[in-house]
């Protein structure tokens, strides 16, 4: 299927014959044209693409600005912007557009004017809108009547396709974006492949190469279609128009391809690339005077061809460490990406309009002996390589045969280091496993700061000054052993290495006569050579078309650290299957290069620089299994080149020896990895014939994925093809991988590497559900979840689930003891047989562990996703809010009590015994259940719950049934997840970097600012509160949040205000206390000059019932002070209760509060934000 493009220089190529320029489109024929390419088939690119992308831009600027403004250029008829999610339209307050099309103005202001205000595009504008029938001029003259008019958003949809040069028009835009905030941004949509941007540095780009665009064939159709798309009209009746338009259609006929559900359509390709840029995309400047700019033509060093077609911003090739910094440090500053490039054979180490760094002049290779001097079992075993990742697997090779040893490398010398990170197949796989594998150390640049890493065992000559020891260094360690290329700029690489081994190499070639044979030949192979070779050998095969059929070419290689024997058993075996071999050899490591029979034996060779390739792997179990041989064997047959081929890599023996969770690299269970590799001339890059055999790599991937047991990530990359691929790439890591992706690159500095996925969200609302054995939590918490399930029907997938933290322990200790597990989760009398075992089990884990409450409670949130309910049953710790809140702040954590009377509690449990047990031995009760004595678990982190706790809410389940447990969940449970509670947030506006930098601000006084926000969130708070406003005889306030908020929520419970203030500011007679200033008052985060906090001497009367309001709870120096002069006017912590507007979990305000001594006040929040 031709592109738009190659069907534009085919039409343009044909309408250069003519004897005089025709003449451009007429407003009224460009508006016919247009017309096509937004209905129908091309209406899906805006659905699937352009809308998707515009509001994912558009989220984040919301996030900070309360209104928006946005300047359109060339909108069309419509505005796109209209079709943006309605809450993000209502923030469009302002909107000017520039159409000189005479017709699509008309249309675009009658748009505007259809509908009611309730039914506009954009309900909230400050003034109408303001469409300009003009171009848009780079001399700036363009009835600008206010010099400072500026615009939060600037977008070209697919507007640009006149404009020359584009670069200065999108200079031009981007002097139009709102200085006073940061984050304004212009955004391109536009044809893939055709717009470069010559220095300019974008915030981020998305491609969509699977747009098409259909149109019916019929000549009146078609005649239309070719004019809009040459941008030329050919309407004369003269032979040379005739003559033009007829040549226009067959080109049309001849390169739009029909699909078989709709042959009376053509197709033809329409790619997308969205690019966005911000006032930072001028700033290369700033690191090329600090860093080695490359010059020239850096493309030509490339080894992948499409690579080769990106235009990066510009190649950096920095010569030392303090460079790299310099590159990450300039990136996080601008909020840019960067790719790297190593041996460049990845699609994406270059990216258009990106900055690149060449890792070029980080090219040494060093053999070390281990310091500590013990030798082990080999004295391979005690000696290292440090290969820096400008090195290639050539440069490794030679220096390692030259002292003897060896590393298990790809088969290609020019390999870089972005194939040793993501895994590294080779043909010592089998022998010592992936070269990843043999990975023990590195050095890194961090992405989050500039910081560099040492990361496990680097020899002390080669870790550089400065470097530090990360506190998640085992994590960084098992993540670049496999997926290595997306957490950081690594440096250099610590091998393990082996005794270097000569090579035995026999090649067979099979000419494949007939499907039958071919499948027949597949399964002997599979079976009878490679399933029984041993693990010193390996046996590659390929199928490819040649000489007018199928062949099936074998390698077989045999390494031996001993002279190897010209014939051998394995060879013998091989020969009985495929006859006869076509040449063997015996060669060392660096002659091993030279043996790979897609370089040298297939199609006179690949590897004479004539022709490109794109490559994809599967992995895969029997590839002679029908199934699998078929998709193999039709894949070929399909090929669009004579050069496409299929290469079966052999693997498992010691790859499969490692565990799948012990490294990155989690696909282990494979026999073979199929290179599925779509091969084109090299002097046709970029053309049609090259995206069809792409197309062909994935419609093979395609049909073999189902039939998979996993995808090699090392060619991956950010083209949307290869999402769902990349979620088959890690096994079972692949969570853990997306959740240090988020913490070592938060910034997506390295945007452009493999595509993991994003961490699955937090469920919005945690309730830990908590209470004595008997109480009936299991039951309660099941009811609560049909409850929050049923009030949502139209959700896909279920909005609330429950799950036991004690689940992990319970399998362990079947494992570990032979218990049954099931029954230990449902079988009550069973369970109690085994409480005291399980007890004992659980406190000796925790010895060895003391974090494990914490590992178990994150496990549990990780395992549930994605929902927007957790209730987690069977947690019996003190102050669960409190000591666990701070692991998931961007979830509301709260704990719901379930009691019950003594009697009904032992009857649940199948009991009598102890019924005489009173209320204030409950806590002994409590202790002694859970074998929490002075070994226990009250000396870990998180200790036994005890009667001085408050829960943020109690249920009483002593009423037979389910209609008291349900109604409590309708009256308090649903209202914490309630769209009035989103309202409130959608209008807090975060400020990065204020008041000091690493500080995401959130404006919560703005509530107040906004139409109807005060009184949305008194509402809430009134609403909200877990006790009996009846009996509350204050609300207490402190400056200056607290007194907004509480002044509106007094005068709804009618309740009298209690004011706090600095010292000095109220008349006397007065009480206070000393206060340390808050998180954000404070200048300097280390500030702790103490201030003072007073209130009138008589507001409270002794022994009242408060209600403390503020805005925020973040570390809880503000409330610790409020708590502490309430109690010296003699309020007892029990009589208070706190309400926040905001709570930020991360800075553990709740654990300051208990550990100063106000465990038993009560304390609820209406929103959560994490982040600092």
């Amino acid at each position: 299927m031709a592109t738009l493009d190659s069907l534009k220089s085919a039409l343009r190529q044909r309408a250069a014959t003519a004897t005089q320029a025709l003449p451009p489109l007429s407003e009224a024929q460009y508006s016919a044209g247009f017309d096509m390419f937004v209905k129908e088939s091309g209406w899906a690119t805006y659905q699937d693409f352009i809308i998707p992308q515009l509001s994912q831009l558009v989220a984040p600027l919301l996030n900070r600005r309360v209104r928006l403004s946005v300047l359109e250029i060339g909108p069309g008829p419509k505005s796109v912007f209209g079709y943006l999610p309605e809450q993000q339209r209502q923030k469009i307050t302002k909107y000017v557009a520039y159409e000189p099309n005479t017709l699509f103005a008309a249309e675009l202001e009658e748009w505007f004017q259809s509908g009611s205000e309730l039914e506009s595009p954009f309900p909230c504008l400050k003034t109408s809108p303001e469409i300009r029938q003009t171009p848009f001029a780079l001399d700036g003259n363009n009835c600008m009547d206010e010099p400072e008019e500026a615009f939060d958003l600037v977008l070209f949809c697919h507007s640009m396709y006149g404009m020359r040069p584009k670069v200065k028009f999108i200079e031009r835009a981007l002097g139009m974006l709102d200085g006073r905030f940061d984050g304004g941004m212009v955004v391109v949509f536009h044809r893939a492949g055709s717009l470069h941007l010559n220095g300019l540095v974008c915030h981020s780009t998305a491609s969509f190469p699977s747009g098409v665009v259909r149109v019916t064939d019929s000549d009146a159709i078609l005649d239309a279609f070719a004019r809009f798309v040459a941008g030329y009209a050919v309407d004369h009746v003269d032979e040379q128009s005739v003559s033009i338009r007829s040549d226009w259609r067959e080109l049309c006929r001849s390169l739009g391809r029909r699909e078989g559900a709709h042959p009376d359509l053509l197709g033809f390709g329409a790619p997308e690339v969205m690019i966005a840029l911000t006032r930072h995309a001028t700033s290369l400047p700033e690191l090329t005077a600090q860093v080695p700019l490359l010059i020239g033509s850096p493309q030509n060093k490339i080894k992948n061809r499409q690579a080769r077609l990106h235009r990066p911003a510009a190649v950096f090739g920095p010569t030392e460490i303090q460079h790299l910094q310099q590159c990450v440090r300039w990136a996080l500053k601008n909020k840019t990406k960067l790719t790297v490039v190593s041996g460049s054979h990845s699609d994406q180490c270059l990216w258009p309009n990106v900055v690149a760094i060449d890792m070029g002049f980080f090219d040494k290779v060093q053999i070390c002996v281990a310091e500590d001097g013990k030798a082990t079992c080999t004295p391979e075993s005690n000696v290292f390589v440090v290969a820096e990742t400008g090195a290639k697997a050539g440069d490794i090779i030679e220096k390692t045969m030259a002292a003897g040893l060896t590393v298990p490398l790809g088969s290609r010398p020019s390999v870089g280091a972005g194939l040793w990170l993501q895994g590294g197949i080779g043909h010592l796989t089998r022998l010592h496993g992936l070269t990843c594998d043999s990975i023990v150390g590195a050095v890194m640049v961090s992405v989050s700061s500039g910081q560099v890493l040492c990361i496990g065992n680097v020899p002390g000559p080669h870790q550089p000054a400065g470097s530090e020891r990360p506190e998640n260094e085992a994590d960084l360690l098992w993540a670049i052993r496999g997926g290595g290329t997306n957490f950081g700029i690594v440096v250099s690489v610590t091998f393990k290495t082996y005794t270097s081994p000569t090579y035995s190499v026999r090649n067979w070639i099979v000419p494949l006569r007939g499907d039958s044979e071919a499948l027949l030949k597949l399964e002997m192979f599979d079976e009878l050579v490679a399933g029984k070779l041993p693990r010193d050998c390996s046996a590659d095969a390929y199928l490819y078309w040649d000489v007018g059929q199928m062949h099936l070419g074998v390698t077989m290689y045999e390494a031996s650290t001993k002279a190897p024997a010209l014939q051998t058993a394995q060879a013998d075996r091989l020969a009985k299957v495929l006859g006869q071999e076509a040449s063997s050899k015996v060669v060392d490591g660096i002659g091993l290069f030279d043996t790979e029979m897609y370089m040298s034996g297939m199609h006179g060779g690949h590897g004479g620089g004539k022709t490109s390739s794109f490559k994809r792997c599967m992995f895969l179990r029997r590839i002679g299994a029908e199934a699998t041989a078929t998709v193999l064997q039709n894949a070929i047959k399909t090929r669009p080149s004579p050069f496409c081929y299929l290469h079966l890599l052999h693997g498992g023996a010691a790859m499969m020896d490692v565990a799948a969770d012990s490294s990155a690299f989690g696909c282990r269970d494979w026999d073979f990895a199929c290179v599925i590799t779509g091969v084109w001339p090299r002097d046709q890059d970029g053309s049609q014939a090259a995206e069809t055999a792409i197309q062909w790599v994935y419609n093979v991937v395609g049909a073999l994925l189902p039939l998979s047991t996993g995808v090699y990530g090392a060619d991956l990359g950010p083209d949307p093809r290869d999402s769902a691929l990349a979620t088959k790439a890690f096994g079972p890591n692949l969570a853990r991988l997306a959740r240090l992706k988020t913490s070592s690159d938060p910034y997506s500095i390295l945007a452009y590497a493999f595509p993991l996925p994003k961490v699955p969200t937090e469920p919005k609302l945690i309730i830990l559900v908590t209470g004595l054995h008997g109480a009936g939590k299991d039951y309660c918490a099941a009811i609560w979840v049909s409850v929050f399930n049923s009030s949502n029907p139209a959700r896909k997938y279920p909005t609330a689930c429950a799950i036991g933290i004690s689940d992990a322990t319970k399998r362990e200790y079947a494992e570990a003891t032979g218990a049954d597990f099931d029954r230990l989760l449902s079988d009550r009398p069973y369970k109690e047989q085994h409480r005291s075992g399980l007890n004992a089990f659980f406190k000796s884990q925790l010895r060895r562990r003391p974090r494990l409450p914490e590992e178990h409670f994150l496990k549990v949130v990780r395992d549930s996703a994605p929902i927007d309910v957790l209730l987690i049953t069977g947690m019996r710790e003190q102050a669960p809010v409190a000591a666990l809140s701070h692991l998931v702040p961007k979830s509301k954590l709260l704990e719901v009590r379930v009691t019950v009377s003594e009697e009904l509690r032992q009857v649940r449990r199948g009991s009598r015994k102890d019924l005489a047990i009173g209320r204030g031995n409950c806590a002994a009760l409590c202790a002694a259940e859970d074998g929490t004595d002075g070994e226990g678990i009250k000396h870990a982190r998180l200790g036994s719950m005890t009667s001085s706790d408050c829960p943020d809410l109690t249920f009483e389940n002593d009423i037979p049934g389910s209609k008291a447990v349900k109604a409590f969940a309708q009256d308090r449970l649903l209202p914490l997840i309630h769209e009035d509670l989103q309202r409130l947030v959608q209008m807090i506006r975060s400020v990065p970097d204020h008041p000091r930098e690493g500080i995401e601000f959130r404006h919560v006084l703005d509530i107040a600012q906004r139409p109807g926000g005060l009184d949305l969130c008194s509402s809430l708070l009134q609403s909200h509160f877990a006790g009996d406003w009846a009996q509350i005889d204050a609300l207490v306030c402190c400056e200056a949040g607290g007194f907004l908020f509480a002044s509106a929520l007094a005068t709804r419970v009618d309740v009298p205000l209690a004011l706090i203030r600095e010292a000095g500011k109220l008349p006397p007679p007065t009480i206070s206390t000393s206060k340390l200033p808050s998180h954000i008052s404070s200048p300097v985060l280390a500030d702790s000059k103490l201030g003072r906090i007073e209130m009138d001497l008589y507001a409270i009367s002794p022994g009242a019932s408060v209600v403390v309001v503020d805005d925020v709870l973040a570390t809880g120096r503000t409330l610790c002070a409020v708590l502490r002069l309430l109690k010296k006017a003699g309020v007892h912590e029990k009589n208070i209760s706190v309400i926040v507007v905001a709570e930020f979990p991360c800075h553990r305000g709740r654990d300051v509060l208990h550990q100063h001594g106000f465990a038993e006040t009560s304390l609820q929040n209406l929103l959560v934000f994490g982040g600092p």
